[in-house]
């Protein structure tokens, strides 16, 4: 069984920063597409970014180009999601999950399509 664990999540003040970290045991991250997501109070949960197998293509929610980066550690066999300028409306519990992708194929944010889950790690902006 595929078990995934986030870590990274604080507390923060709005324009700061954040790195969460996606870890696997037992297997390699590298046979998966990975996706983040946030769930707010209130409101569905919702897709962050995601980076496919191998050949590192990213797909990101608008509302977080140009501040969230997602990449690999290959050496750690880790998915970390380095956060910038975060706002007070980022406040979210943040999912990792693992799809079984084939190779040069995008990855998506569309959370019917992975398959495992981690349990969250909840960041906080706020001043």
């Amino acid at each position: 069984q595929l078990q995934l664990v986030e870590s990274g999540g604080g507390l923060v003040q709005p324009g700061g920063s954040l790195r969460l970290s996606c870890a696997a045991s037992g297997f390699s991250l590298d046979y998966y597409a990975i996706g983040w997501f946030r769930q707010a109070p209130g409101k569905e949960r919702e897709g962050v970014a995601c980076i496919s197998r191998s050949t590192g293509i990213t797909t990101a929610a608008d509302s977080v180009k140009g501040r969230f980066t997602i990449s690999r550690d290959y050496a750690k066999n880790t998915v970390n999601l380095q956060m910038n300028s975060l706002k007070p409306e980022d406040t979210a519990i943040y999912y990792c999950a693992a799809e079984a992708l084939e190779l040069f194929t995008p990855c998506r944010l569309q959370m019917r399509v992975y398959d495992y889950w981690g349990q969250g790690t909840q960041v906080t902006v706020s001043s």
